[in-house]
């Protein structure tokens, strides 16, 4: 399993609609266990981030006031990405963690634009 991340508008009446996607979009933030492993991780938590860790007690809803932050804790972490995947434990060789990584940052850093362009917030699931 994987955890899925989806941008989202709110609704008049304050619930959320998650935006559709074409079925060939990859929307995936990690594998399950990186909700501790690497969001969750020290890592993570000593570059700053506050929201990114979220997911290791409970989903990350990230509202659209908040989607700027959101995009300075990815920008920092990619400018760090050999320090995570120095710590993380899957996939095995150093090389393949950072690329794992650099891919779900810019999963999450596309959910977060398009969030921006519509005025809307990310969801991390």
């Amino acid at each position: 399993m994987s955890l899925l991340v989806e941008a989202f508008v709110r609704e008049p009446d304050g619930s959320m609609r998650i935006l559709d996607v074409p079925d060939d979009v990859y929307r995936s933030g990690g594998f399950e266990s990186w909700r501790r492993t690497v969001w969750g991780s020290e890592a993570v938590r000593s570059l700053g981030a506050r929201l990114l860790p979220v997911p290791a007690e409970e989903d990350l809803v990230v509202e659209a006031a908040q989607v700027p932050e959101l995009l300075r804790e990815v920008a920092v972490l990619r400018a760090h990405l050999e320090v995570i995947a120095g710590t993380t434990e899957r996939p095995r060789s150093a090389g393949e963690r950072r690329d794992q990584l650099e891919l779900r940052l810019r999963i999450i850093e596309d959910s977060a634009r398009k969030a921006l362009e519509i005025g809307g917030g990310v969801l991390v699931w």
